[in-house]
């Protein structure tokens, strides 16, 4: 593979690129910052646009990274170290990143097609979280995500494609208002089920049913709002240890989806 140009000057206009993408106060959100080599390669692998891929000139940008851009035609460049430290001043310098386009953002009629699960998500506000539960649903067979009530303003979120690995761009992530999603589910006669303590059947119920299931989960405090409950066919609850106050909303959502694997797997 042919040796790669070097960004050696502040003029150039990738640096200004670079710059304008990570600051936090942009009001319309156009391109994104992907860093690290597992979600530059999902990224790819799932059809986003880059505009340039970027290593530092003193860390090897690696073959598995380098092929993938050759073959989809991504222009790779390094840069210097004197450029990098002005670009991320305090900042934690990514060894290797990408500027990306930010893809069409998904619609709740996107998900109307597939026959995977959808997960619900209610209130959940930490990030970790739900780049948790991406990669999970993604890993486990489910075709797509509504998140209401998540204080995110897009799915090209730094920080949310860091937690999910890349893989925020590998499923459909709807981004929805409490209204518009009880309003999807019940024109589509969908089945949801809420995640509640004392609920009416337990997670291993859920193998059984081979209908598509919206599998809704709030926050660890106080769970689903009551609107959603108020739709719910059936309340689950996963067995556990009565001295333990809660579970993790991701791993609550990584036992529910094992339950759904075979199915949603299946297809």
């Amino acid at each position: 593979m042919a040796s790669l140009d070097t960004i050696t000057e502040r003029s150039d206009s990738a640096v200004q690129r670079i710059i304008d993408v990570t600051k936090h106060s942009r009001s319309v959100v156009r391109t994104v910052l992907i860093e690290d080599i597992e979600p530059l390669l999902q990224s790819i692998r799932a059809g986003v646009e880059f505009i340039e891929i970027y290593g530092l000139d003193t860390v090897p940008v690696p073959d598995s990274l380098l092929a993938e851009c050759e073959r989809r035609r991504i222009p790779v460049r390094l840069l210097a170290a004197s450029v990098a430290n002005q670009v991320f001043k305090t900042e934690k310098k990514p060894k290797v990143f990408g500027i990306a386009k930010v893809p069409r953002p998904r619609r709740l009629s996107d998900l109307s097609d597939m026959t995977g699960d959808l997960i619900l998500l209610d209130g959940v506000k930490i990030v970790g979280n739900i780049g948790a539960i991406v990669r999970t649903s993604f890993a486990l067979g489910a075709s797509g995500i509504v998140l209401v009530d998540s204080d995110l303003g897009s799915i090209a979120d730094r920080r949310l494609i860091r937690a999910s690995r890349g893989y925020v761009f590998s499923l459909p992530i709807v981004l929805a208002s409490r209204a518009e999603a009880l309003q999807y589910f019940q024109d589509n006669a969908m089945r949801p089920v809420v995640f509640e303590a004392d609920g009416d059947l337990g997670v291993a119920d859920l193998d059984g049913m081979d209908e598509r299931l919206v599998l809704m989960f709030g926050s660890e405090r106080i769970g689903p709002s009551g609107e959603f409950s108020d739709i719910a066919a059936k309340s689950v609850s996963i067995p556990m240890n009565p001295a333990a106050e809660s579970l993790n909303v991701s791993v609550s959502a990584g036992i529910a989806l094992h339950a759904r694997a075979r199915r949603n797997l299946s297809r």
